[in-house]
């Protein structure tokens, strides 16, 4: 009976493992089933991502070919326009403010070069014999030439050639008398509407400051004299005007007034038209700038005179901060 028993309890627990390990089996299954479906689902998902991938590549890899293309394009396009239209504002600079000049070696432009003073002495004849007939120096006093180009008693005989209108006298009237060296420049008009009538509407500028209010003064006053052409094929001139490219608009109502041997220099040099030009720009820029050799002087002493303060400082700081600097200090953490 107990051996019944036994064998029947043993065949119910055989079968309840049984039991437990298929349905172990089918929950591990179950389990593994669901691990594995979402790395399925994502293998799938990746495999089709990187399809779509590679696909959008392949067309962004011919879209960009073509976008290249298209830039490439673009900025040729924008090259080529920008050549076309700064040539459009050089012309248009060109007939605006004329021809660019060149740049001249001139002698006195250097940081401690001073003018030539027979240089501004033939220029000064130059003005007075070529130039004074049409154009004033409003600004400029004989006074001003003495220690320059002429000596107190050349100047006062300059002065002395003119006439000037003074007074009133005891009589209330105005009387002329000779010039003296507080005298002026003498004006060759009255005023701007007798100038512009004896040169035909074209009023001839004062030439105090003339290489001051010009751009690129000394060199642009030397081409305008000097640069007087036969106009080219296609520009016509209307009568009374003169070709100049220097000039803006290239139309001038000067003549050429600057030509080999117009004048004889007093110390002999020899009047060519070019030499003419530079001894009456360099008197001109004179006239501009008298100051200019007072002032390179003082700014020279200046510089000397800041150099040697420099240096003191520097040794006073060297002397203050040397023994500072170069001590040695010793930390005793024992004691």
């Amino acid at each position: 009976m107990w051996g019944a028993l036994r064998r029947k309890c043993g065949l119910t627990t055989l079968v309840s493992s049984l039991c437990d390990v298929q349905n172990h089996d089918q929950t591990s299954e179950k389990l593994v089933s669901m691990a594995s479906t979402p790395l399925i689902n994502s293998f799938t998902a990746a495999k089709e991502d990187a399809a779509a991938f590679t696909s959008k590549q392949n067309q962004n890899g011919g879209d960009s070919v073509g976008m290249k293309s298209l830039k490439a394009l673009v900025l040729l396009g924008a090259g080529v326009s920008g050549l076309f239209g700064f040539a459009g504002i050089a012309a248009a600079d060109e007939a605006e403010h004329g021809l660019d000049c060149p740049s001249y070696p001139w002698p006195h432009r250097g940081i401690l070069s001073s003018y030539d003073h027979a240089s501004i002495r033939r220029g000064h004849q130059v003005f007075q014999q070529v130039c004074a007939s049409c154009h004033s120096m409003s600004l400029v006093t004989y006074r001003d030439l003495v220690g320059v180009a002429y000596t107190e008693e050349e100047a006062k005989a300059l002065a002395a050639e003119i006439e000037v209108e003074d007074g009133p006298n005891e009589e209330g009237e105005m009387f002329a008398r000779p010039g003296k060296l507080s005298d002026r420049f003498p004006k060759p008009y009255a005023n701007e509407q007798a100038a512009r009538f004896a040169n035909g509407g074209a009023y001839p500028p004062d030439l105090s400051l003339i290489t001051k209010a010009r751009h690129n003064g000394q060199n642009y006053v030397f081409s305008l004299l000097t640069g007087y052409r036969d106009p080219p094929a296609g520009v016509s001139i209307r009568e009374g005007l003169y070709y100049n490219p220097y000039f803006p608009g290239g139309a001038i109502a000067m003549p050429k007034m600057l030509n080999d041997g117009a004048l004889e220099y007093e110390d002999g040099t020899p009047a060519t038209e070019a030499q003419m030009g530079k001894d009456v720009v360099t008197f001109l820029s004179w006239a501009a700038e008298p100051e200019m050799e007072e002032r390179k002087l003082m700014g020279f002493k200046w510089i000397f005179i800041f150099s040697l303060a420099l240096l003191q400082a520097g040794f006073y700081r060297r002397w203050k901060w040397a023994p500072v600097k170069s001590r040695k200090m010793i930390l005793d953490v024992v004691n």
